[in-house]
């Protein structure tokens, strides 16, 4: 599609967040109608955070700038996570996909925090 990291189609980070928000939205439409217009909006407000805040973060050209945008798009993920203890804790949906929904949480917070690493680590390459 595009050259290069500049194009947020091509940036792995973004990609793992996009399909972890498809998979976010599937269970949600599993959920108990009472529960749609409620946990429902809460859960797909805090995905959409999760890639919103990486494209955001991606579109910035300064270092310290991306990573608080990373550091949102965790505190998103974190929520999701929450969100995915309710489904587990109230019997919504199948329990495997809510544990393999947390599973993918996971990761995707340990791959934030190593882009959050890289970002450091350039910035301070910069600075000397």
């Amino acid at each position: 599609m595009g050259e290069g990291i500049y194009c947020l189609d091509d940036f792995e980070l973004y990609n793992i967040a996009r399909d972890f928000r498809k998979q976010v939205y599937t269970l949600i439409e599993k959920l108990p109608w009472r529960e749609r217009h409620s946990l429902g909006i809460q859960m797909r407000k805090a995905v959409i955070s999760v890639t919103n805040n990486i494209a955001e973060g991606h579109g910035r050209w300064h270092y310290q700038e991306n990573i608080q945008f990373c550091r949102i798009a965790r505190g998103s993920v974190e929520e999701v996570i929450d969100d995915l203890n309710i489904c587990l804790d109230q019997s919504y949906g199948e329990a495997a996909q809510s544990e393999k929904l947390k599973a993918q949480a996971y990761t995707l917070i340990a791959k934030i925090n190593g882009y959050i690493s890289f970002l450091r680590r350039c910035s301070q390459e910069n600075r000397k």
